[in-house]
């Protein structure tokens, strides 16, 4: 007989080995000690806010024209300012060597720069927003029960702690909240003193038993100071029918140092005791998207925190194209999360409609094919979910649609429970809500078609 012939797999697994980049290559960093690099203040006097400091950075590395790429960028497009912590900009080109020519296209090509240092050139031309983009494209603060306490699931609210976080993703969903105000966009302006918004959100919780689990978020929680979040936290676990916490968190893959400094390590440690005397189940969930984040520092973080006593470590990634769009990439990516660092993929979300975000989003049927792509790859517990965010329904998986016209790239979507603000209406869940792909994935009739609709 024969043998039968053999077939490479569409994706080949090896194990690969973390490492954190050598932040020397750097010219701003060649003298930077390990313990310094190890330290979160360090990190965060350190990061870099403008283009100067990214000039004084990278010395001679960059060419000129990234630069005036990147500023025409932060005149006309940015919805977040800049603020990238060494660790995480450490991540970018890291074998891109020293020729500026090399440096200057391995900086155009990285994922991890094209979400964290967008440049004008990114973007889609034609339509750099879809015409049905919005500021807060969840409407989350059309939900505020109490300001920052978002009630949009039936047993599930978001306290969002703080405005600010230690570094700004260029797709944030809360980019009209989050971060200080760019060219584009006047930033809202949280007006509550901290402790009397944790006030309001906590009697509100008190006499709203029907909440059981609350997701602590901002903004990220590494910004607020640590004996603020665990006075919190603790309060939150009084509440008998809370039941679940988590934890929001880019940072512990942004800026690992802050979850390795000793006090917060302790306090991270007083508060895991008390949530597993209390029965309470609670987790961190972070936000990475690429493999090339996820360094020993990261898995040093994870692994500490699983030690004192959270639950889990989880992971809620984004999908966005030019970043993890592709099995490889995903997969990579997961395996770098759970096989090395200790951290479950969780969700990926679909790129929510926000404004000058069309070049990183994907299309629902892109998304179908890249949950389809990824399955029996990793464990079952492991394989992330794709989600879409719809507005006013929530996260559904990508393979839940009611109908999709795929012309026109209109995705109608249903729900099984009324939001905050639906409980007066009847018709909330026999409605179909529409999500919108981008229109540079439409085939010409479609785009045809959205050319000849107004524009706002």
């Amino acid at each position: 007989m024969t043998p039968a012939a053999a077939f490479d797999q569409p994706y080949e697994y090896a194990r690969a080995e973390l490492v954190e980049p050598d932040w020397r290559r750097f010219p701003g960093w060649h003298d930077v000690t390990d313990a310094e690099w190890r330290d979160a203040q360090w990190q965060r006097v350190h990061c870099v806010r403008n283009v100067k400091q990214l000039r004084a950075l990278m010395g001679d590395l960059l060419e000129e024209r990234f630069y005036d790429d990147l500023l025409a960028d932060q005149r006309e497009m940015a919805t977040m300012s800049m603020l990238l912590p060494p660790q995480m900009l450490n991540t970018m080109a890291p074998t891109a060597g020293t020729d500026p020519a090399k440096v200057t296209e391995a900086f155009y090509a990285d994922p991890i720069r094209r979400y964290m240092l967008p440049v004008k050139s990114d973007r889609d031309a034609t339509w750099p927003s879809h015409p049905h983009s919005e500021r807060d494209s969840l409407h989350e603060a059309e939900m505020w029960v109490v300001e920052g306490l978002t009630h949009r699931y039936p047993t599930k609210v978001l306290a969002e702690m703080i405005s600010t976080c230690p570094q700004y993703c260029g797709h944030c969903t809360r980019m009209d909240l989050v971060g200080n105000s760019t060219e584009q966009i006047e930033k809202h302006k949280l007006t509550l003193k901290p402790v009397d918004r944790q006030d309001a959100m906590i009697a509100y919780l008190k006499k709203t038993p029907g909440v059981r689990d609350v997701v602590v978020s901002g903004g990220d929680v590494a910004n607020v100071p640590w004996p603020q979040l665990e006075s919190f936290l603790m309060r939150l676990m009084d509440i008998d029918t809370v039941r679940d916490i988590r934890l929001a968190t880019k940072a512990l893959a942004a800026l690992p140092q802050h979850w390795l400094q000793p006090k917060v390590v302790e306090g991270l440690e007083r508060v895991a005791v008390t949530a597993q005397r209390r029965g309470v189940n609670l987790a961190i969930h972070t936000h990475v998207n690429h493999a090339q984040s996820v360094t020993p520092l990261v898995a040093e973080a994870a692994q500490t925190a699983l030690n004192v006593g959270v639950r889990d470590v989880r992971n809620q990634g984004v999908l966005m194209r030019g970043v993890n769009a592709t099995p490889a990439a995903l997969l990579d990516l997961c395996f770098a999360l759970q096989g090395e660092a200790n951290i479950l993929p969780y969700y990926f979300y679909m790129c929510d409609m926000i404004p000058n975000a069309e070049h990183w989003r994907v299309s629902v049927h892109e998304a179908q094919e890249l949950q389809h792509a990824i399955m029996g790859y990793l464990p079952g517990y492991a394989t992330p979910r794709i989600v879409c965010d719809v507005p006013y329904v929530g996260k559904r998986w990508v393979h839940q649609l009611a109908d999709y016209d795929r012309e026109l790239g209109i995705s109608y979507w249903t729900k099984n429970y009324r939001t905050g603000i639906e409980h007066a209406d009847p018709e909330a869940l026999q409605r179909r809500y529409p999500y919108y792909d981008p229109i540079s994935t439409l085939p010409e009739a479609g785009q045809t078609w959205w050319n000849t609709q107004p524009r706002s």
